[in-house]
């Protein structure tokens, strides 16, 4: 099993960091850049990645009373991942990531996830510093 984790400080409060991280509708602009989530019935999501051309059946919960959503494959149990938000202030939250691959077979180079959480968390913190201007 391979695990990784990032976390980052956000310009705003845990609560509308959350709003943000969490809407399903908007995931798309903060995941990396080859990844898409499609809703179905929650918890039900498919992610298709377009470096495979792949769907993949998976799960999402946000619980919003606990600042926190958890993901991971419906069919077999190749990854799982949560977030996590904290709050530091009323204008400043932290938030974590991490992602834990059961599949070394299918566990991308650790540089390439390191990277992936980074770019995700910047896009993120950017999506939420518009939405507070």
């Amino acid at each position: 099993m391979s695990e990784f984790e990032r976390s980052r400080r956000m310009p705003a409060s845990a609560d509308q960091v959350f709003r943000q991280a969490s809407d399903v509708g908007s995931l798309d602009l903060w995941m990396p850049r080859e990844l898409h989530v499609r809703e179905e019935e929650p918890p039900a999501v498919t992610v298709h990645e377009d470096q495979t051309g792949e769907d993949e059946r998976a799960l999402l919960r946000a619980e919003q009373d606990q600042l926190r959503m958890e993901w991971g494959t419906r069919d077999v149990d190749r990854y799982a991942g949560w977030l996590q938000v904290a709050g530091i202030d009323d204008d400043s939250s932290d938030v974590t990531v991490h992602l834990s691959f059961f599949d070394e077979g299918h566990t991308p180079p650790a540089e390439a996830v390191e990277r992936a959480l980074d770019e995700s968390l910047e896009r993120l913190a950017e999506q939420v510093r518009r939405q507070a201007a």
